[in-house]
């Protein structure tokens, strides 16, 4: 039975519970659930001590405690934020697992789950330190629906783009006005994260690729000739043959022309012949 946009099984629910299709969205929303509750237990009953190992800080991360980068979107308090970031996840979540298929859509919630951290570990190093505990990437989702489907009506008959356009100013301008120059950053990495992915998968975006340097070419030489007997004789005679036209030249500069004897003539006009019978090299 098909679901959604495509037929392949990465676009297909993971399994159906009574006729109701189960995605990847929906696995991930009931795991920061079940964190949210032990969260709410763990404060209740003074864990306070594992919610801190368990929450990130730079410094602690940078000092070799790095589980922190994992395990920090685990802490999760009760609220009504919570609640509207588990609805956007399944919302939207749902969607784009739909058209980009649940092997993408998983690398897209890992993006958006350890981009922040891994940043603010950057900036740790650089004598930033900051800290973090609870992160559920329903806002980042958000954005990623919003890049994918811009003129989608949502409420009031908003485009989903405007409405990303609202939030991302609204929470600049907070954290400018406090000054929180980590926030800030965590935001607009959050935000270029979601959409580049978004066009990268739909091939709107291409990154440069390095050509491979092509190997160098080995220079061509003739095959030579065995040498033989007969090679080696004639080109014995043909050096002892110039040599003899060489001496007869230098006799005619020396001392004339009339300075050669009969045979020394004869010797010289039939190298003359040669020469001219000799076919042209190519």
């Amino acid at each position: 039975m098909n679901y959604g946009y495509g037929s392949s099984e990465e676009h297909q629910p993971l399994m159906w519970v009574r006729g109701i299709p189960l995605f990847a969205a929906h696995m991930i929303v009931l795991i920061l659930v079940v964190s949210m509750l032990a969260t709410s237990l763990l404060m209740a009953f003074g864990g306070s001590a594992v919610l801190e190992a368990l929450s990130f800080s730079s410094n602690r991360v940078l000092m070799g405690e790095v589980w922190r980068v994992l395990t920090y979107g685990l802490i999760n308090p009760p609220s009504l934020w919570f609640a509207i970031d588990m609805a956007m996840i399944i919302w939207f979540g749902r969607e784009l697992e739909k058209m980009f298929g649940r092997r993408n859509f998983l690398w897209l919630y890992a993006g958006l789950y350890l981009t922040p951290v891994l940043l603010m570990t950057l900036l740790g190093g650089f004598g930033w330190p900051t800290t973090l505990a609870g992160q559920t990437g329903g806002f980042g989702i958000f954005i990623a629906f919003a890049t994918l489907y811009p003129n989608v009506a949502m409420l009031f008959g908003l485009l989903a783009k405007w409405v990303a356009l609202v939030l991302v100013g609204v929470y600049s301008l907070i954290a400018l006005s406090n000054r929180n120059w980590i926030a800030l950053l965590s935001l607009w990495s959050t935000v270029g994260f979601a959409s580049s992915f978004v066009l990268y998968v739909q091939g709107r975006l291409t990154f440069p690729t390095l050509s491979k340097p092509e190997p160098p070419t080995r220079p061509r030489f003739r095959e030579s000739k065995p040498l033989t007997a007969k090679t080696i004789v004639g080109a014995t005679v043909k050096d002892t043959s110039m040599a003899e036209v060489d001496a007869l030249l230098d006799k005619i500069a020396q001392s004339g022309i009339s300075s050669l004897t009969a045979k020394e003539r004869a010797r010289l006009d039939a190298a003359h012949k040669n020469l001219k019978n000799r076919p042209p090299r190519k």
